[in-house]
């Protein structure tokens, strides 16, 4: 017998449709902000290996200040991320840990840190090498073909 060359597989799902009022897209949008913040993936990496208390955040996140360090801790905390645990001790103990959502996060974001690192002085020269190139295009209102 022949192969019959009429489809068999018609009965295909339903593609998901984009959100006409693009909320979902808004609600990827704000997830990867959050995520994508260069704090915060410093953050997320730092607390892959364990909880850690907000001075030492601080002295491992070079050029952190204490009140971006407030902001990124209190926004990872506030998406479900981040949890803070405060001991009654005195003075207060205050640990940072990542929930287990956090913890699914830290292998793409170790990834993305570990390319960066990886790759920062390709990008560094490609950078130099675009500015250099389009530095005589600067003051002309025509941009570069």
């Amino acid at each position: 017998m022949g192969t019959s060359l009429r489809p068999a597989h018609t009965d295909l799902p339903e593609p998901r449709r984009p959100d006409p009022n693009h909320a979902d897209c808004r609600g990827v949008a704000s997830i990867l902000a959050r995520v994508g913040d260069k704090w915060s993936v410093f953050v997320i990496m730092m607390l892959s290996d364990g909880p850690k208390r907000f001075n030492e955040l601080k002295r491992m996140i070079n050029g952190i200040s204490q009140r971006m360090l407030t902001l990124t801790l209190r926004g990872l905390e506030r998406d479900g991320l981040v949890t803070r645990t405060i001991f009654p001790t005195i003075p207060p103990r205050v640990d940072y840990e990542l929930t287990d959502l956090g913890r699914g996060l830290q292998e793409p974001v170790k990834a993305l840190g570990e390319w960066a690192i990886a790759h920062q002085e390709q990008i560094a020269s490609a950078r130099t090498r675009f500015d250099q190139r389009n530095s005589t295009y600067s003051s002309d209102t025509n941009p570069p073909p």
